[in-house]
């Protein structure tokens, strides 16, 4: 898995149309329940707003681990799929929105509906923080006493952390490395060794 993108920091952001308030909230959150959590945080704050619409995405957004969205009482499909799809297309990795929409008395129609839940969407995102994840892998290796230095150096070679060292007959180093250089890395280590390294959690 490449490189991806999530959300770093709370972000709000107000938009109107047609005398209709949309208060944008963009929380970042870790997981489903996390983000239901502040979905009703949202609603108990705003219990008089006329619709609290939201929609989440974990994970990265191409390939996401969780997702959904609700229209809150908005016509089907008008509010929460549009959301998430602004989401998905910035790039908002563990990410929550919430819009709060206050109505002002004149109707938007669908095609209308969906312009602003996406328009109050889009402009927050473009005022958010990111933060780029290199997703990491762990490894336990098994090596002779005489290779630990050489196994040090080739780890730190490859950006990577030496998480915990145990000594007994032989030497049981955890590792954590980016993904990406797992390969690489193990059969380096291969070859460092003269193939003598037990490795596990590699596939």
């Amino acid at each position: 898995m490449s490189h991806f993108t999530i959300l770093a920091a709370p972000l709000e952001h107000q938009l109107s149309e047609k005398n209709s308030d949309f208060l944008t909230f963009l929380q970042p959150v870790q997981n489903r329940d996390e983000a239901m959590h502040w979905v009703e945080q949202y609603r108990n704050r705003y219990r008089y707003a006329s619709h609290v619409c939201w929609a989440f995405v974990i994970g990265n957004t191409r390939q996401p681990e969780a997702q959904a969205f609700s229209d809150d009482g908005e016509p089907s499909g008008t509010a929460g799929r549009p959301m998430l799809h602004v989401l998905t297309e910035r790039e908002l990795g563990n990410s929550l929105a919430v819009v709060v929409r206050y109505f002002g008395g004149v109707k938007l129609g669908a095609g209308g509906l969906v312009r602003a839940y996406s328009a109050a969407v889009s402009q927050a995102a473009s005022l958010a923080e990111l933060s780029t994840i290199s997703p990491q892998t762990e490894l336990s290796i098994q090596l002779g006493f005489a290779d630990e230095s050489k196994v040090r150096q080739l780890l730190c070679e490859h950006q990577g952390e030496l998480l915990n060292s145990d000594y007994s007959h032989l030497v049981t180093l955890t590792i954590r490395l980016p993904q990406n250089a797992e390969a690489v890395f193990c059969q380096q280590l291969s070859n460092l060794t003269a193939g003598s390294a037990v490795i596990d959690g590699h596939d």
